[in-house]
């Protein structure tokens, strides 16, 4: 699957990820998306390849809303780890370039690095400095992979399994990372699922328990989980709908209109209207 800024409102609502605040009108880029072989499914969700050309003298600037997991970015320049962005992932594009993403599962975090996740939080680190895979390989693996032409599908999956492989050695994930797993697509898949207790209700848990769980998989607490999903569901139905922002309000759990735009907007710098606007 692929997707661009110039795909608008003609594209089908799984072509562009709710947590990517893309802008329609910028056309320097495209995101190849495909899924994880089937065995390291308890272990990463997603690839996702940008490729892009901007013009000399522009800059195309990506925001995103991520998602409550680590990545693992190689592109021609470097090659990391990501730790979850608590509030607005921004990533300038200049020139021409690729990157080859892979999103994990929330559970991966912890294999990876053999310390709480909260210590990534906001911050990256270099691949090779990650003891559970062999990061130069795997960067090595990679470029050489795509270097001769990124936009080629056979590229890219050879890319992808290097990755893989790279990936396998953390297998099987253990119960607790399953169990955050599960927490975490809950949260993710149950917009009606709005307070914390809530939750700790769902998995027979306690809320102190579920609070250390989090921070040590994911590197953050429950009402940030929550909090995060409503934003992605919100950007989502200002996409893709024209249903009036108070209804908007009101269905995701907000006490008000005047809450839910405050909200939106410290998450993501518009408030409800601009960032509609830009899809109608």
């Amino acid at each position: 699957m692929t997707t661009s800024a110039s795909a608008g409102r003609t594209a089908a609502r799984d072509d562009i990820e709710r947590a990517h605040l893309v802008d329609p009108t910028d056309r320097t880029w495209s995101i190849a998306r495909a899924a994880v072989s089937p065995d390291l499914a308890d272990l990463a969700r997603r690839f996702w390849i940008p490729v892009w050309d901007v013009p000399a003298g522009r800059d195309s600037v990506q925001r995103v809303l991520q998602y409550p997991v680590c990545l693992i970015v190689v592109s021609d320049t470097y090659a990391r780890l990501y730790g979850v962005v608590s509030g607005l992932s921004h990533t300038m594009l200049t020139g021409r370039g690729w990157a080859v993403g892979i999103m994990l599962q929330p559970a991966a975090g912890h294999l990876l690095t053999a310390e709480p996740v909260r210590r990534m939080t906001d911050r990256h680190v270099d691949l090779t400095t990650v003891a559970a895979v062999d990061g130069a390989a795997l960067t090595q693996g990679v470029r050489s992979a795509m270097g001769a032409d990124p936009t080629a599908p056979e590229a890219q999956a050879r890319a992808r399994e290097v990755v893989e492989d790279s990936l396998r050695a953390l297998l099987p994930v253990d119960d607790e990372g399953l169990l955050v797993n599960a927490i975490v697509e809950d949260v993710e898949t149950s917009p009606e699922l709005l307070r914390v207790d809530d939750l700790c209700a769902r998995f027979d848990i306690g809320e102190r328990t579920l609070q250390r769980l989090l921070h040590k998989r994911i590197g953050l607490g429950p009402k940030w989980l929550i909090r995060r999903r409503r934003l992605q569901e919100a950007a989502d139905r200002l996409r893709h709908s024209g249903a009036e922002l108070a209804g908007i309000a009101v269905d995701l759990g907000y006490a008000d209109q005047a809450h839910f735009t405050r909200d939106f907007r410290m998450a993501t710098g518009m408030i409800p209207g601009e960032f509609a606007s830009r899809f109608r």
